[in-house]
């Protein structure tokens, strides 16, 4: 194996990366692409709440792919605050062996509280 070049933390990141199962390994790309998405939402000022783009749930779909189809659905939504319930609902599915479809349904709720609070930012229309 070749020597890997670049800072610390990118060979840290990189030998862990290589360390992992090919499952594992997507749930860490879905989670640095989500933490991407996070780092990249801007709120648009002065204008109405934006609503959903729902994007059927499939009847067969990974924990990642859910986040991935939620975060699309809700693109209005800070990932942030976010972040420790996802990365916790990820971390019981890989981890402890929780179902895909019992971790995709809190992801759902999840994602619909926040929107929830996210319509609350805003005075009702009328």
């Amino acid at each position: 194996m070749s020597r890997i070049q670049g800072p610390e933390p990118e060979r840290r990141l990189l030998r862990l990366f290589r360390a992992l199962a090919a499952a594992e390994r997507d749930t860490l790309l879905a989670f640095a692409e989500f933490l991407v998405q996070r780092g990249t939402a801007t709120p648009e000022p002065h204008r109405g709440p934006r609503e959903p783009t729902p994007v059927p749930r499939p009847s067969t779909e990974s924990v990642v792919a859910a986040i991935k189809r939620l975060s699309k659905t809700y693109a209005m939504l800070d990932r942030g605050p976010m972040l420790n319930e996802t990365s916790a609902l990820m971390s019981a599915h890989v981890l402890q062996g929780r179902s895909a479809s019992e971790v995709i349904d809190d992801l759902e709720a999840l994602f619909a509280r926040h929107y929830r609070d996210y319509r609350a930012k805003y005075p009702p229309e009328g």
